[in-house]
Parts: structure tokens; sequence; C-alpha cells
């Protein structure tokens, strides 16, 4: 079950949704024009419950809640918030408040496939973190045909260059000589490159089909998205 977001104060959440400064945003509260809940609120500082109806001169703002959506990440973009460098996968949002979102979960450069975004961190956490062991499915391609030791060698774990633990137990599947899929339920530095790299074979193209249970939407191209659905979002527990 979803916890819901923090309550938050009334001109803080009025600069986020609307082009308002804080100080305006305080001056705008003062003169009576913003409602919550059907009531006249004056006072900057109150807190507002996920569930508030803010609006504005009688119009109503966009609704406080927690946002969960899924993309279909193209090859050349950063999971990160700003870059000085290269798009990242938020100019691909078309979202209030985008800096607000941030990636449970970040994939390569290179790398393309399922990117889940929220502004919910206890959700993001618990996709996020080893001890919950949320399972990543990838689909691999390499240079060099996938040896069978692979299998035994992921599923005890492997040492990584300058990693000081062996990686947790993986999941490798394989579909033919160059083809396979891995299941990590970890997120270190590059590591499904890196685990095919301590095997002496290298990682040609790489795609996240799966975070836990939620998969990526077939009818998504790439670079579009959308909110997952109650189900989705249910399946990752807080």
């Amino acid at each position: 079950m979803n916890t819901p977001s923090k309550p938050i104060r009334l001109d803080r959440y009025l600069a986020s949704v609307t082009d308002y400064s804080r100080s305006d945003a305080k001056k705008l509260i003062k003169s009576g024009d913003i409602a919550v809940d059907g009531r006249a609120v004056t006072d900057p500082s109150q807190l507002i419950p996920a569930t508030a109806d803010v609006t504005l001169m009688g119009a109503s703002l966009r609704a406080i809640g927690p946002r969960y959506l899924m993309l279909n990440k193209p090859q050349g973009y950063v999971c990160a918030a700003r870059d000085r460098r290269h798009s990242t996968v938020l100019d691909l949002m078309d979202e209030d408040n985008p800096e607000r979102l941030h990636v449970a979960g970040r994939l390569d450069i290179d790398t393309t496939g399922l990117v889940l975004l929220t502004d919910d961190g206890n959700w993001s956490h618990a996709i996020t973190s080893p001890q919950r062991k949320c399972w990543k499915t990838y689909y691999v391609e390499t240079a060099e045909p996938i040896a069978e030791r692979c299998i035994e060698h992921f599923a005890r774990g492997v040492f990584l260059k300058d990693d000081k633990a062996r990686t947790l137990p993986a999941e490798l599947s394989i579909i033919d000589d160059c083809r396979a899929r891995l299941k990590i339920c970890e997120g270190r530095y590059h590591q499904v490159k890196r685990m095919f790299g301590a095997e002496g074979n290298a990682v040609t193209r790489l795609h996240r089909e799966a975070i836990g249970e939620i998969s990526l939407d077939s009818s998504l191209a790439e670079g579009e998205y959308r909110a997952l659905s109650a189900d989705e979002i249910a399946s990752v527990g807080h």
C-alpha cells in the first residue's frame, strides 16, 4: 500500500505549481484568493495534506500527490536532473516541475529500456535498496559467445574490479550464443557490463525489460512515457 506524501506548506506548494515566486505566493495567499477544500486560507505556513483540493480564484490547481511514471529510455540520454554535455531523461518529460522527479534505478547513457521516475522517496528506496531485493531484468547481447559457466558464477556472485564484495546472486538465462537475460537485485556502477567483463566478455547491447513486477509497456516507443497503473505502483512495497 502506498504511503501518502508528507504535508507541504501552502506557499511552497503554490510556488511549485505556478509561476509565482515564494514571496509572491505568500502575498497571494494573504489576499484571500486561495482556498483549500473550499475554504479560504490566508496563512502561507498552513500545511496541506496530500488529498487537499487547492484553488486559485476558483480554478483548481494540480492536486498534491506523488507521481509514478515509466519511460522507454533511448540511447544518448543520462539519468540525471541535469548534465552539461548530454540530454537527460527529464528532457523527455512533459510534466509540471519535472525537476522534482528522480530516477528509481539509473541506466547508463547507452543502455535502453525501462526507467521509473517518481517524486516519492520511500517508493524509490524500495526499488533501489539491495536489501529489498527488487529484481531488475535485462536483455543482453555480447561480443563473444556466453560461456555456460557464467550461469553458476553469476548465481554465486562475482568479484568486480575495485569492489571488495561479490555481487549478490544473479539469475542468468542464456538465449543463444551471444544473447541472454540477466536478473540482478542491486545496482552497482555499470554492473551488468562489469559482470560479463569479469568473465572475459563484452556487452554490446543492454536493454532493461522489467523492474520487479513492472514490465516495460510494449506500446511505448523510445522516448515515450506513461503513468503507472495502481497495480504497478502497489507492486512495489514501501
